[in-house]
């Protein structure tokens, strides 16, 4: 099948209508998961930087302590929040400041990912446009996208890994084909297309779609971050507080892997390097900070 026929596929499936009710979520450490394992090569697929703590700390860090590899792919540098701008500017997005606020937040995600123990080499900033992910990788478009908040055509930042390759669907596409033969992983996290976010639904059909044509055995396993009004709850830091399920994966049981009180500390930390965001988004943020993660192998 052809990669948008099925990012198509992908897209129908996350939008269709679920009736059944959520079932309970499943014990154990790391159940519905693989064992880590010094073998083990992890991908974590990030929307925009912080996505990655949020989802995935956690099991990052087990990763790293088992001997494993990590690599973190970032869609997105985050260029597109006006709530950024109207705290750190005092204004309203202006192109040169929103680029600079994506490279604020992609030296955010350097910082957080290697408190997690992520190398630097690992670490891979495509730099395509907050918020244009999903028109990008809309089938009928053949041209090419520009930012409303940047105003670039193409990726603006040096240190992205493809810096100037133009914002196209064919592009996008072809370079995270690249980046996920390099990480050549074993255990995929991406987010679920039924994430709130367009961002989010775009970066879990790109992944679904790419692995589908990858082929090599990698298991793909899903998150989610925007998951209904009022999740996850309690807002705030509750040390020792399970994640519960979203109400937007609704007739999804998501396996439950629990963290250690050092992984919890370590996400805490790693989310705490992300001063853009927890300067506005706090509370929300912080409900990520619990001691467990969920994923799912539906999307």
């Amino acid at each position: 099948m052809h990669a948008a026929a099925t990012l198509a596929a992908l897209a129908a499936l996350a939008t269709g209508d679920v009736n059944a009710d959520s079932g309970p979520v499943g014990a154990g450490s790391a159940q519905g998961l693989p064992p880590i394992s010094s073998a083990t090569s992890l991908l974590v697929v990030a929307p925009h930087p912080d996505d990655e703590t949020l989802c995935c700390a956690g099991l990052i860090q087990r990763v790293v302590r088992a001997g494993g590899r990590v690599s973190i792919v970032w869609i997105t540098s985050g260029d597109a929040s006006e709530l950024d701008m109207l705290i750190i500017e005092h204004r309203l997005f202006a192109p040169a400041k929103a680029r600079d606020l994506g490279a604020r937040r992609m030296r955010e995600a350097r910082a957080a990912a290697t408190l997690l123990g992520v190398p630097a080499a690992q670490q891979l900033f495509m730099g395509f446009p907050d918020r244009g992910v999903l028109g990008i990788l809309d089938p009928d478009n053949t041209g090419v996208y520009k930012s409303g908040f940047t105003a670039a055509t193409a990726v603006p930042y040096p240190d992205a890994v493809f810096p100037g390759h133009p914002y196209t669907r064919q592009t996008l596409e072809h370079d995270f084909a690249q980046l996920l033969a390099r990480a050549a992983p074993t255990l995929v996290l991406a987010p679920t297309p039924r994430d709130a976010h367009p961002d989010h639904r775009a970066a879990g059909l790109l992944a679904s779609a790419a692995l589908a044509h990858l082929g090599g055995g990698a298991q793909l396993r899903y998150w989610i971050v925007h998951g209904g009004e009022g999740w996850p709850s309690p807002r705030g830091l509750e040390p020792g507080v399970p994640l519960t399920p979203a109400p937007r994966i609704r007739g999804v049981t998501p396996a439950v892997f629990t963290l250690t009180a050092a992984e919890e500390d370590g996400k805490l930390a790693a989310l705490r390097a992300y001063d853009t965001q927890l300067r506005g988004l706090g509370p929300f943020l912080l409900a990520f900070v619990r001691s467990t993660e969920l994923f799912a192998t539906q999307p």
